[in-house]
């Protein structure tokens, strides 16, 4: 029976001198195969889990037992040795393993992803990469000090839809874009019925180690309103509608105007609640410029909320239909509307005859295969947690100016509020004893 190791004494160890130990092979034949860890086994893991299994997938991990019977009987991922406990998991295969996908929920990102990283691991880790703005930051720089492989969970940035429209908008075709709107209709704010209290003491289910599933987050009874799908409600575990969903959509803006950090960042919704994420947000982000681009002003909405300017777009459209979610690029010249799937540039009648330019981004592998690829050879990911971790900085400062209750400056260099030094107490979390994410940022 191996020796149990306090969560503590892990990190530290890990910390110390799990990069010298357990560092990945550098040279790989034609098809050898990547020996990877998977930590969450259903829902949205569950689907990362499939996008790797190509690979050998040498041990699945899930806090819920039940999940793992569930992954267990998949035949890519028969063989994988089941375990419970991530620190547990590395403890005793850290040697046989050479990358970690994390697909749990948010609050639990960094713990796992940060424990994989020490030790040498490439790290696939879900959208919005970590709980807080401080975790973001802290697997940004483990990334880059330790040369990983590393891709956030934006699957749809590897669709031929998003290339089309950075393409559209990078070659001019709507001129100068000064403006853009990002909106999805979805709200998360306690459970399914925006109970901030949940009712009763229902019993633990049987193999849901709640203790660990809780991790860093304050300890609380076991409800159904937090597992497994509705802690996106609540600020223990998530942030939100835009910590769900911002990731996917923002990542268009920032990927077509080549976007970075924000100057300024401020938030109207409901009266914070510091339990539950508010029902309803628009947040305006304001860009500096970029070499010859000009300053951008972004706009996000969710709830219900929607960019005004929709009101006269869509009756007008040839296919006349409400966009439930998208993006909308307003430039000198017209503007392009886009969701996941589709684009259209408007007014449609002037762009009638419109030759799109030629495709300059190459078609994805696939954003797991990106992924695979780059831990194998050292090639490029197109959302790297230094591109994407800038992108889920921002969106995560839309929940930290939420909480400040008033617009923020922000110094993306020094991770520092220069205006409100109340609003920096938002950018990091208090952590259940013994589970502290050791760091400097």
């Amino acid at each position: 029976m191996p020796r149990r190791v306090s969560r503590r004494a892990f990190v530290q160890t890990t910390t110390a001198v799990g990069a010298a130990m357990f560092l990945p092979r550098s040279v790989w034949g034609a098809n050898e195969r990547l020996n990877v860890a998977c930590v969450g086994v259903t829902g949205r893991g569950g689907e990362d889990m499939d996008g790797v299994s190509r690979e050998n997938v040498v041990a699945i991990c899930d806090c819920d037992e039940r999940n793992l019977k569930v992954a267990a009987k998949k035949a890519e991922i028969m063989n994988a040795k089941q375990f419970y406990d991530f620190r547990k998991m590395l403890e005793q295969m850290g040697d046989q393993i050479d990358a970690v996908v994390v697909g749990v929920p948010d609050h639990n990102h960094a713990p796992v992803a940060l424990a994989a990283m020490r030790m040498g691991k490439h790290v696939y880790c879900e959208k919005p990469l970590a709980h807080n703005v401080r975790e973001i930051r802290i697997m940004r720089e483990t990334a880059k000090a330790r040369k990983l492989a590393t891709q956030m969970g934006t699957q749809i940035h590897a669709g031929d839809n998003y290339r089309r429209v950075v393409e559209l908008v990078k070659a001019g075709a709507i001129g100068t874009v000064r403006r853009a709107h990002n909106w999805v209709p979805t709200s998360y704010s306690g459970s399914q019925k925006n109970v901030k209290e949940p009712q009763g003491s229902p019993p633990v289910p049987e193999g849901l180690h709640w203790d660990l599933w809780l991790g860093p987050a304050a300890e609380r009874p076991y409800h159904p309103d937090y597992h497994p799908f509705w802690w996106r409600g609540w600020w223990d575990f998530a942030n939100g509608a835009l910590g769900d969903m911002a990731c996917h959509h923002m990542d268009l803006s920032h990927w077509a105007l080549d976007l970075r950090e924000p100057l300024t960042v401020e938030s109207k919704a409901p009266e914070y609640d510091p339990i539950v994420c508010p029902t309803w947000q628009i947040v305006d982000y304001h860009y500096p410029a970029r070499g010859e681009q000009p300053p951008v002003h972004l706009t996000w909405y969710h709830g219900g909320k929607r960019p005004p300017e929709l009101e006269e777009i869509e009756p007008k459209l040839s296919k006349p239909q409400k966009w439930g979610a998208g993006t909308l690029f307003v430039g000198e010249k017209g503007m392009l509307l886009a969701d996941y799937d589709r684009h259209v540039l408007l007014p449609e009648d002037q762009y009638k005859d419109f030759k799109p330019p030629e495709k300059s981004i190459p078609k994805s592998a696939g954003h797991h295969n990106e992924w695979i690829k780059a831990c194998k050879t050292g090639s490029p990911t197109t959302c790297n947690f230094d591109y994407s971790g800038a992108l889920a900085e921002t969106v995560l400062l839309g929940c930290v100016a939420h909480k400040a209750g008033k617009k923020i400056e922000w110094d993306a260099k020094a991770m520092k509020v220069t205006n409100s030094q109340d609003a920096n107490r938002y950018l990091r979390r208090d952590y259940r004893k013994g589970w502290e994410i050791e760091g400097v940022a």
